[in-house]
C-alpha cells in the first residue's frame, strides 16, 4: 500500500514529505507486511527492549505493561521471548504503573522509568487519572527494581477537573528516554496533559547522567528555546503519625506541536500528538520518533506519525511530523533486527514495527 495524501494504493506504504524544505531534506520510510510477532503479555505502553548477559548468555529481554502491572520475558530473540512474569517494584509508589524506557549503565545497573497513574480525587472524580512521571532502578536484570521516586510532576492546579477525557485529565507520561552519545544528559520524551492547550503535546526534558540516583527536582524542561529548571517545591502534608514529604513540580515545557484541537474542551474532536517512540538509527544517522496522533478524548487513532532529528541537544531540530499510517493502534515503536544489540532506542535500515506490541510489519528507512 502507498500513502499519498492519505489514500492507500499500491504495494508498500510509502511516506512522502509535505512541506517542500522536508521533501528535500527529509529520509523516505515505508511499511512492508512480514509474519506476526507479539510480544508476551498484554500491552498498553511502550515495551522497553534490552540486551544483557544472564548466566554467560547474551539475552533480549522485554519489559511490557498492561492495566498498571508490569511484567518481565527474555528469549533469545523478540520473536522468541519466554513467558512473562511480574516484576517487583519497592517501595511502590501507589496505583498503576507501566515501564517505558530503560537506560542500562553498561555495568550491572538498569535505569527504568515508567508512567504512573493516580485517580483524580482531587477533582472529587475515580473514574479518571492524572498521570507522572517516576524512576527507578535495577541491578538483576529487571526482576526487582528499586524506586527512585516521581521524576516530573505537574503543578495541582494545571488539572483539567471538568475534562470529558476518558483516561486522562492531567499531568504527564506516556514517554520514551534517550542517552546521548557522550554520557552527559537522559532524554526524556513525554506527553503533556494539562487544562490549557497550547501547553500539550509531547514536551522534552533532561536529567544530567550523573544525577541518575538522585534525580527528585534535578530536570531540566525545555522552554521557550532554553533548558531550565522550572522547579517549585511542595510540602504535602502526611497523615495522623506520618511524616510530611517534599515534591517537586513543574512547569510545562514547551511542546513540540502543540494540538489544534485541545485534550479538554467543550467538544470530542482532539488533534494532538502524544505517546512518543525515539531511537537511533544507524542508517540514517539521525534520531527518530513515533507518534500517535490522536482525533477524539477516547484517544481514537487518526494515524501513525513519524519526525527525525540529528540531535538531542536541540528539540528545535524535530522535524514537523510526517504521516505514515492511517489509522493505527496506540504506542508504535521499532525494535531493531540486530542480535546482540537492536532494541527500541538502536535500529537499522530495517526495522520491527510495533503497536500495542504486535508486529505485523517491518518499517524500511532510506536516505
Amino acid at each position: 500500500m502507498r500513502l499519498i495524501g492519505g489514500a492507500l494504493t499500491g504495494a508498500c506504504l510509502v511516506l512522502f514529505p509535505d512541506s517542500p524544505f522536508a521533501a528535500a531534506t527529509l529520509p523516505r520510510a515505508t511499511l512492508t507486511s512480514a509474519p506476526i510477532v507479539t510480544l508476551p503479555g498484554t500491552v498498553d505502553s511502550n515495551s522497553p527492549v534490552m540486551w544483557d548477559l544472564e548466566d554467560g548468555q547474551r539475552k533480549m529481554f522485554v519489559l511490557t505493561s498492561h492495566s498498571g502491572i508490569p511484567s518481565r520475558a527474555s528469549g533469545s530473540a523478540v520473536d522468541r521471548l519466554g513467558p512473562p512474569e511480574e516484576v517487583s517494584l519497592r517501595p511502590h509508589p501507589g496505583h498503576g504503573v507501566w515501564f517505558e524506557a530503560i537506560v542500562s549503565d553498561d555495568v550491572e545497573t538498569w535505569y527504568g522509568f515508567y508512567h504512573n497513574e493516580w485517580p483524580a480525587t482531587r477533582c472529587g472524580r475515580n473514574d479518571v487519572m492524572i498521570a507522572k512521571i517516576g524512576m527507578a532502578r535495577s541491578t538483576d536484570l529487571g526482576r526487582n527494581w528499586e524506586d527512585l521516586g516521581t521524576l516530573i510532576q505537574s503543578r495541582q492546579g494545571q488539572t483539567a477537573c471538568d475534562s470529558r477525557n476518558k483516561y486522562i485529565i492531567g499531568g504527564v507520561g506516556d514517554l520514551s528516554v534517550m542517552l546521548d552519545p557522550q554520557k552527559h544528559f537522559l532524554y526524556i520524551f513525554y506527553s503533556q496533559y494539562p487544562e490549557r492547550r497550547e501547553v500539550q503535546g509531547v514536551g522534552v526534558a533532561r536529567l544530567q547522567w550523573a544525577d541518575r540516583d538522585r534525580p527528585s527536582g534535578r530536570v531540566e524542561m525545555w522552554r521557550d528555546g532554553i533548558w531550565e529548571n522550572s522547579r517549585r517545591r511542595e510540602i504535602v502534608p502526611g497523615l495522623p503519625g506520618v511524616a510530611r514529604t517534599v515534591e517537586w513540580t513543574y512547569l510545562n515545557a514547551t511542546p513540540l506541536v502543540a494540538p489544534t484541537y485541545a485534550w479538554h474542551d467543550d467538544d470530542d474532536r482532539v488533534d494532538a500528538f502524544w505517546g512518543p517512540s525515539v531511537h537511533w538509527n544507524t542508517a540514517l544517522e539521525q534520531y527518530v520518533m513515533l507518534l500517535n496522533r490522536s482525533k477524539d478524548e477516547a484517544y481514537g487513532m487518526e494515524g501513525i506519525y513519524v519526525s527525525y532529528a540529528p540531535r538531542l541537544d536541540d528539540p528545535a531540530l524535530w522535524t514537523l511530523p510526517q504521516k505514515i499510517l492511517n489509522g493505527g493502534r496506540w504506542y508504535p515503536q521499532v525494535v531493531g533486527g540486530a542480535t546482540g544489540s537492536g532494541t527500541d532506542k538502536l535500529a537499522g535500515a530495517s526495522a520491527r514495527f510495533f503497536m500495542s506490541g504486535k508486529s505485523e510489519w517491518m518499517i524500511n528507512f532510506a536516505k
